[in-house]
C-alpha cells in the first residue's frame, strides 16, 4: 500500500506564499518542477523512477494528511516546547552522555567529524532542505565547513557558548523557524513508505490503516510528526536494542483498533508509552536511560 502524505496550505505547497521570503534569511521555495540545484537530470530521473517503482509495489488507496500553513507551525512551536521549553537557548544544545549536538526545534542531530552512533544524522539533512528551498546557509558555519559539526566534544560546545560561530548558528535557527516547521512535516512525508518497505508483507495493511487512523486529526498528524522526530521511523538496525526497535514503526505495530480518530490518538498514545517503557528495558545499563522515561512519558502523554 502506498500513502502520500500532503501539506495542504493556503499558499505554496511547501507551506510559503509563492516567492515569500523569509525576512531574516531571504528564503524563496524552491520551484518542484526542476531538480534542485547541484542534482543532474540522471539523478532526478532516477529518483522519479524509484518513487513510481515504490508506487506500483504498494499501490492502493492513496491517503493523505491536510496540515494548513498554520497548522504546521502550530506543531512545529508545540515540538519546540517538548523539546526545550520553547526558549531560543534551547535551539542549541548537546545533551550530557552524548556524542552529537542537538539543533533547532525537533533537536536535530549533528554529529562531529568522524563519529557516528545509532541515532540518525539530521541536522545536515535541514541544512540541505533549506539550501534547496533557496535559503542562504551561514558561510562561516555550514558553507565553509563542509557541513561538518565544528565541535569535538560535549564539553568544546559548553565552551563555545557564546562564541560568534555559536551566536551565528543560533540565529540562523531562529530565523529559519518556519523551514524547520516544514521540514518536519518533510520528514513524515517521507516516514510511511520507508516503515512500509521495512515492515514483513503481511503487516504492511495493518500499519497503512493505523496510520491513517493517526492522521485524521489535527492531533493525530502533531502525534505522528512528533513521535517520528522523537524517536525515528523504527527502520534502522542500528536504532535496536535486543533486537527491537522504539520508533514510529513499532508504535503502529503495536496498535489494533478501528475506533474514530480521538479513539486513535489515545490508543498510539498508550503504544507509545510501551514502546518506550520496552526501549528502557532493553537499554544498556550504563546508558541509564530511566531517568529520561518520565519526561518521555509526558511527552506522549500530550499525544492524548
Amino acid at each position: 500500500m502506498f500513502h502520500k502524505i500532503i501539506c495542504k496550505t493556503e499558499c505554496a505547497p511547501a507551506g510559503f506564499p509563492p516567492g515569500a521570503l523569509n525576512s531574516s534569511t531571504e528564503m524563496a521555495s524552491a520551484s518542484s518542477a526542476r531538480p534542485p540545484a547541484g542534482q543532474s537530470p540522471r539523478r532526478s530521473l532516477g529518483a522519479a523512477f524509484g518513487a513510481v517503482l515504490f508506487a506500483f509495489l504498494f499501490s492502493s488507496a492513496s491517503g493523505a494528511v491536510s496540515l494548513s500553513h498554520q497548522e504546521a507551525l502550530r506543531i512545529g512551536r508545540k515540538i519546540w516546547q517538548n523539546e526545550c521549553a520553547g526558549k531560543v537557548a534551547g535551539l542549541t544544545s548537546w545533551n550530557a552522555g552524548e556524542n552529537f549536538a542537538s539543533l533547532g526545534i525537533g533537536h536535530f542531530i549533528w554529529y562531529p567529524a568522524g563519529q557516528r552512533g545509532p541515532f540518525e544524522e539530521s541536522f545536515p539533512d535541514f541544512v540541505r532542505y533549506v539550501e534547496r528551498r533557496g535559503g542562504k546557509l551561514p558561510e562561516q558555519l555550514l558553507v565553509r565547513k563542509g557541513g561538518v559539526c565544528p565541535w569535538n566534544s560535549r564539553a568544546e560546545f559548553l565552551t563555545a557558548e557564546s562564541s560568534p560561530r555559536m551566536k551565528q548558528l543560533r540565529t540562523f535557527l531562529v530565523d529559519t523557524i518556519d523551514f524547520q516547521a516544514d521540514f518536519l512535516v518533510e520528514r513524515l512525508r517521507r516516514a510511511l513508505p520507508k516503515m512500509l518497505a521495512a515492515a514483513p508483507p503481511g503487516t504492511r495493511d495493518t500499519i497503512a490503516r493505523q496510520f491513517d487512523r493517526v492522521a485524521g486529526s489535527a492531533q493525530g498528524c502533531y502525534s505522528l510528526i512528533d513521535y517520528v522526530n522523537f524517536k525515528g521511523e523504527g527502520v534502522l538496525l542500528t536504532e535496536r536494542y535486543r533486537g527491537r526497535g522504539w520508533g514510529l514503526l513499532q508504535v503502529l505495530e503495536g496498535m489494533a483498533g478501528r475506533g474514530d480518530e480521538m479513539a486513535a490518538t489515545t490508543e498510539f498514545a498508550d503504544s507509545a508509552a510501551r514502546v518506550l517503557r520496552e526501549r528502557v528495558e532493553n537499554s544498556p545499563p550504563e546508558r541509564n536511560e530511566r531517568r529520561w522515561l518520565p519526561g518521555w512519558l509526558n511527552r506522549v502523554a500530550t499525544y492524548r
